[in-house]
């Protein structure tokens, strides 16, 4: 060993080291209380390669984590809009539609699933964040005990206090899971009927046919009528009086719808072909015959006025009379 090492061990101090780097001395601090002798300086070395890195393999693990999680919700919003990556490419999904598939892309899936995971991803950021923060305040010596029963007395008192808000959330993650309704959808949720506008975790808005702007809460919601999802159908009764040729007006009826089918401007929105179900009313005022066919979702209601302007010009001009009175069918609204 060099002289000068040696002379340099000689001096250094068991007793300071011991007090300066702990029983077990780090090679940082000893290396630093070794050069200067300094107790206070190879303390703050021994401290500064002792907490500091603590806190960043922390910090760095909570990053890790929290990547993963972020690509495991995002593959999962993925398969809940019905698309997947395979190979670089994006495939629709191979399960068949319970109706009928009407060729357009699904933005309610899509944006129902970029809600779903942007509020998984925050509350997943926000327990790593939380369980980063307890590990981190452990490793600075502060005593976790009460901070931990305060926080669960506080959590206690919230929850009571805001049941309903909870509920409306957890509605609200449900609905949207199970696509109840979305944004443009015609829905009837009991006293609100209208156009939905905006869904969120926490309420629904929608506008009704007068323009009437409805805030509801989702926890709020028993029941949803939902009139735009997969397909809808065109009904409409046809009233005309009761001495009229009723097979005849049938007829009438019948290839009205039809022309109404081969219309450019109805093609896009219809499906299948009409159908004439018959007589739907006989009484002393007015016999109704019911038409009624299938449409893509939310184009049953100007389906319908282009059949009645159809029926009524087709029964004028084969002289079929419309009933004497007034006739109002009680049936679905119109939008």
């Amino acid at each position: 060993m060099a002289p000068h090492l040696t002379s340099l061990l000689a001096r250094v101090d068991p007793v300071g080291l011991a007090q300066a780097c702990s029983a077990e001395p780090g090679n940082a601090c000893k290396w630093v209380y070794e050069r200067t002798g300094s107790v206070g300086l190879a303390e703050f070395v021994d401290w500064l390669t002792d907490v500091p890195l603590q806190i960043l393999w922390i910090l760095l693990i909570a990053w890790v984590v929290n990547q993963v999680a972020k690509r495991a919700i995002r593959r999962f919003g993925d398969r809940i809009a019905g698309m997947q990556e395979k190979g670089g490419h994006r495939f629709r999904s191979k399960a068949k539609p319970a109706f009928v598939d009407t060729g357009e892309v699904n933005l309610r899936a899509a944006a129902r699933a970029q809600t779903i995971t942007g509020v998984l991803r925050s509350v997943t950021s926000g327990f790593i964040g939380i369980f980063a923060l307890i590990y981190i305040l452990g490793v600075l010596g502060l005593n976790l005990g009460p901070l931990i029963a305060g926080a669960g007395v506080v959590g206690v008192a919230l929850g009571f206090g805001a049941q309903s808000l909870v509920r409306d959330f957890l509605s609200g993650f449900f609905m949207l899971m199970e696509d109840h309704f979305g944004v443009g959808d015609v829905v009837d949720l009991g006293e609100a009927t209208g156009t939905v506008e905006q869904v969120t975790l926490r309420v629904t808005r929608l506008r009704d046919q007068n323009g009437t702007v409805w805030h509801v809460p989702n926890g709020e919601i028993r029941r949803v009528g939902n009139k735009s999802q997969q397909w809808a159908r065109a009904v409409i009764d046809i009233a005309v009086a009761p001495g009229a040729d009723l097979e005849r007006a049938s007829a009438v009826i019948g290839e009205a719808a039809e022309a109404v089918w081969a219309r450019d401007e109805a093609k896009p929105d219809v499906l299948g072909r009409p159908e004439v179900l018959g007589i739907e009313y006989l009484g002393p005022d007015a016999a109704t015959i019911r038409v009624q066919g299938k449409t893509r979702p939310g184009a049953q209601w100007r389906v319908s006025r282009l059949l009645r302007v159809q029926i009524a010009e087709a029964l004028a001009a084969e002289g079929i009379d419309l009933p004497p009175s007034t006739f109002v069918r009680q049936g679905a609204p119109l939008r």
